[in-house]
């Protein structure tokens, strides 16, 4: 850079100094607020999806029994959503839903959940929120229990992750075949914690290769968050998304030693405050890392809690019933979101919400554009702020995938047959409407005195599951050209 100077030299050469620093000044500046710029536009994303954790299971929620400091203390740093739903109330169609921004029946995944022995999964041309962030440049890491197809094909290197270290199903099935059976979740299981190895052979993969068989499941929730802040660290410096779904408080429940209570009435309890117990580490790292102010973490849960188990089952107060009911219970989760400085501390919203909305929002956040597939989804970013929301209904399908009844605004439609006998009589269909404001615990059938409401929901209910049925697409099926199995390690422990 040159200047035109007609002052003495002494003078000339001063402002020249002063000139060239004041320009390295500006430029910079210049790249500082583009550094900043390209950090904004791509936050960090964390997913915390637990499995079977009630609406009533973390002190942020209302209980008086179980503690949870390192959540609550993301709720009053960060935002409570209180109407926040899954699109089904057990694993695998929760799990392609939330991955999607779909119905699980818009993905072929809404039959129930997947068994070692089922033959299909997540198809890997659905667009995930891993394949949206990877192809922005994103790091992606998956950390935790799939549940969407335990072939390679369906594993989550094929779904936009560039790692996977977990469990491909529940802690409660068995490799290879789901043959070898243990007793259902007991007491007595509980005081022999030995049985995390001896009841159950579950296995533990990374990427496509079990690496452990069976699982020790007293430590895999410690295991998973080593491996989540393993990632982390690594990824520091450039954007990355770790989707984080535990397989507790899932049936069988285990934890290491130093969160063990004897006590069998305090076995969910323990499970869920080890699972805080680690968010904290997780969130602590972070905050360590001087990521805070650039990541988003959101904590939920893919259904409620399984209460048949009683004390080693979660607590859906206030709502009605819990898992693979399409009542409040089974469906409306807890959900924190935590972004400090971009996320209102202390707040809460009743904002009507579905996981299926984060691959939307996920995709405004960071200015990236879908792909023009169809998904159920809704940008919500909004409701991190206000309670205005942008979505307006929510479609009930039960664990088998049988359309049961629709949310709109604050009434509900449901339409619930039970399951038909041997040789017994067609059971008789029960309809519901309730007006989830005023009653959240839907106790109060309001539809004899509104049947005007209850019959323009059943036929937008009817509308809506048309379409979806019309556009679904189809799942991974296994056949004779890619029929792989995952590779057992020479020797089990």
């Amino acid at each position: 850079m040159r200047f035109l100077c007609f002052a003495s030299p002494p003078y000339c050469q001063n402002f020249l100094r002063w000139s060239q620093r004041i320009c390295i000044a500006m430029l910079l500046t210049t790249c500082l607020l583009s550094i900043v710029a390209r950090a904004q536009d791509k936050p960090n994303f964390i997913v915390i999806f637990t499995d079977d954790q009630g609406y009533n299971d973390l002190g942020c929620f209302g209980s008086k029994n179980i503690k949870t400091p390192n959540i609550d203390q993301m709720a009053s740093e960060g935002r409570k959503y209180t109407s926040f739903y899954v699109p089904c109330s057990v694993c695998s169609p929760s799990r392609a839903a939330l991955l999607t921004g779909c119905y699980p029946k818009r993905v072929g995944m809404h039959k129930h959940v997947l068994f070692p022995q089922s033959d299909y999964g997540l198809n890997p041309n659905e667009h995930t929120i891993a394949d949206q962030l990877k192809s922005t440049g994103y790091a992606t890491a998956c950390v935790g229990k799939w549940h969407l197809g335990h072939h390679p094909e369906t594993l989550p290197r094929a779904n936009g992750f560039d790692s996977y270290f977990g469990i491909p199903y529940s802690n409660d099935m068995n490799h290879p075949d789901n043959k070898r059976k243990t007793k259902e979740p007991s007491d007595s299981l509980w005081l022999n914690q030995e049985t995390a190895i001896t009841g159950w052979n579950t296995p533990l993969i990374r990427n496509e290769e079990i690496v452990e068989l069976p699982v020790d499941q007293r430590t895999i929730t410690r295991r998973y968050t080593d491996e989540a802040i393993s990632f982390v660290k690594s990824n520091k410096d450039k954007p990355f998304f770790l989707y984080l779904p535990h397989s507790m408080p899932h049936i069988p429940l285990y934890v290491p030693d130093d969160a063990y209570d004897a006590d069998p009435a305090n076995a969910y309890k323990c499970v869920i405050e080890h699972i805080d117990a680690e968010v904290g580490r997780l969130v602590q790292t972070v905050r360590d890392l001087g990521l805070s102010d650039n990541t988003y973490i959101i904590y939920t849960s893919d259904n409620g809690p399984w209460l048949r188990f009683k004390n080693h089952g979660g607590c859906a107060d206030p709502l009605r019933e819990g898992k693979s009911t399409t009542f409040e219970g089974g469906q409306r989760v807890p959900c924190v979101m935590w972004a400090p400085g971009r996320i209102p501390a202390g707040t809460s919203t009743d904002a009507f919400t579905s996981t299926m909305d984060l691959l939307p929002t996920i995709a405004a956040i960071t200015k990236s554009t879908l792909p023009e597939t169809k998904i159920d989804g809704r940008d919500i970013s909004a409701t991190f702020t206000s309670d205005k929301t942008t979505r307006d209904e929510l479609i009930y399908y039960s664990p088998q995938g049988f359309l049961q009844g629709i949310r709109q605004g604050d009434w509900k439609y449901l339409e619930m047959t039970p399951r038909r006998r041997r040789n017994k009589p067609k059971p008789k269909t029960t309809i519901y409407l309730f007006n989830l404001a005023e009653d959240i615990g839907e106790q109060t059938n309001l539809l004899d005195a509104n049947p005007e409401i209850a019959a323009k929901l059943k036929g937008r209910m009817i509308e809506a599951d048309k379409e979806i049925s019309e556009n679904a697409r189809p799942v991974w099926r296994k056949n004779s050209a890619n029929n792989k199995a995952l590779n057992s390690p020479e020797t089990s422990r």
